[in-house]
């Protein structure tokens, strides 16, 4: 299976030139102009065209049981709609219960992917209580899984939610493994207060999710990472980071020293909390944790993509229906939805109200419609905070993320010229809605491979399920 692509404009992170890329056998083996065709190969014209290494989403929940239900997609479709947006990898979070091992969890979401992904894939090991036996089982998901993260929530208080002293032996665990730990930051305690005075108060439709968890409550829980993560020594990645001071809880813990990735999603660079705000329980579909905030912090967040702040652009995909999942939070629950829908029993609010918005098929045709597009970031810096950072702090490069001899051959030929709408009744996503519906959007992947397969053509799926493989990770100490 060999290929050749002739003429495109070659776009990395740090360089950009007019070539041939030429793979084989799954990997790139010559790049450089007017390269000679070798029998048998497959040439593809992509002049006047990008060439983008495959781009990978460090953030991704495809096998999620969360609130009483599980997310829409399963592998097969989750990547199908990754690749039509041009994402050749994904990082799913693997979110085990309290009740659940950690080993045996992590070895449950790769059977959900296995002959089903039709991307390339691998996880963060969810971490969600420390007892006994889970330095043992941390070893073996490094050693035997050749897992190389973690992931711990501040947040979910009863759920997936740690105490301070499992956060604390976790990370020393983490260090000792040369690991990266992943968390999400919040303030378990405020957050659960804060609910139920609103809650109390007769406040219960989707618009108060976000006063529920409002921008100080994500700062504190990431200084109160970055000072578990200083007085360890642990390298840390703070995903879907939404304001400005959350951030700057972060850079200040950068400036003494501790090793901290940041990661924001493409709802935050795009939606603002006037969605969350829509009549009649329609802002339920733009519900998620930490919450879309006001417009003041997406502009920061774009400002710090451009300097170099953030890390990653992610999408913390979670994938639910409006109905009937979302309605699960409705006041009226039983009311709202179709009859074959069964209230909880509970008095409905918004804390039911699954978290998430589906998005792994539109991060990157966003990212590029109101970043470089609009001229708030350069190609290199799309290149960078949509694949290489994730692969380079993941311990996936240049494997992926890159274009160079020996790379995978997970390249995007990216026509800048085609104009087209996201809507969720062209999606491939398994949703009944688009967070997007409607949305012009400029420039889109045209061809996707995934080690040197075409999956997507002249923007169509023509991919096979089951193509994608695991990716092997060890450790960075």
């Amino acid at each position: 299976m060999s290929l050749l692509i002739r003429n495109g404009e070659i776009v990395t992170s740090t360089a950009r030139f007019t070539a041939d890329v030429l793979s084989e056998n799954g990997v790139i083996t010559a790049i450089g102009p007017n390269l000679p065709v070798p029998p048998g190969v497959e040439v593809i014209d992509a002049s006047g065209k990008y060439v983008f290494p495959g781009f990978i989403d460090p953030h991704v929940h495809i096998y999620l049981p969360f609130m009483g239900t599980f997310s829409k997609d399963d592998w097969a479709s989750g990547s199908k709609a990754a690749l039509m947006g041009g994402t050749t990898t994904l990082i799913e979070m693997c979110c085990p219960s309290r009740a659940e091992d950690p080993l045996e969890a992590i070895r449950l979401w790769k059977s959900k992917a296995a002959g089903l992904a039709s991307c390339d894939y691998t996880f963060h090991a969810g971490i969600t209580k420390f007892d006994d036996s889970t330095a043992e089982a941390m070893k073996a998901i490094v050693a035997e899984e050749e897992i190389l993260s973690f992931k711990v929530f501040l947040a979910y208080k009863g759920a997936f939610g740690i105490d301070d002293t499992e956060l604390y032996r976790t990370l020393v665990a983490v260090k000792e493994l040369g690991a990266v730990l992943t968390a999400h930051c919040e303030n378990a305690e405020l957050v659960a207060e804060t609910q139920k005075k609103l809650v109390a108060e007769g406040k219960t439709g989707p618009e108060w999710h976000e006063p529920s968890r409002p921008i100080s409550v994500e700062a504190e829980g990431c200084h109160h990472l970055m000072t578990f993560a200083g007085m360890t020594g642990t390298e840390v990645y703070v995903v879907h980071t939404s304001c400005k001071p959350a951030v700057e809880a972060i850079t200040e813990a950068r400036a003494r020293g501790v090793k901290a990735g940041i990661e924001t999603v493409a709802p935050y660079l795009t939606l603002d909390s006037s969605y969350a705000e829509k009549p009649d329980f329609e802002g339920a579909k733009w519900v998620m944790s930490p919450p879309i905030r006001a417009k003041e912090h997406q502009d920061f967040l774009w400002q710090c993509i451009a300097d170099g702040t953030v890390d990653t652009v992610a999408t913390d995909h979670a994938p639910f229906d409006f109905i009937p999942q979302k309605h699960m939070g409705h006041p009226e629950a039983g009311k709202a939805v179709d009859a074959s829908f069964q209230a909880t029993g509970k008095a409905a609010n918004f804390t039911l109200i699954p978290n998430g918005i589906p998005s792994v098929e539109e991060r990157v045709k966003l990212l590029y419609t109101h970043g470089v597009a609009t001229g708030r970031i350069d190609l290199h810096t799309f290149v960078k905070v949509a694949s290489t950072r994730a692969a380079e702090i993941f311990g996936l490069y240049p494997q992926k993320g890159e274009i160079a001899i020996g790379s995978d051959a997970d390249l995007v030929i990216w026509d800048p010229a085609w104009r087209g709408t996201i809507s969720a009744a062209t999606h491939s996503m398994a949703t009944d809605y688009s967070a997007w519906e409607g949305w012009p959007v400029e420039g889109r992947p045209e061809l996707v491979t995934v080690r040197g397969k075409v999956m997507v053509r002249d923007g169509i799926w023509c991919g096979e399920k089951g193509w994608g493989n695991f990716l092997p990770r060890k450790s960075k100490g």
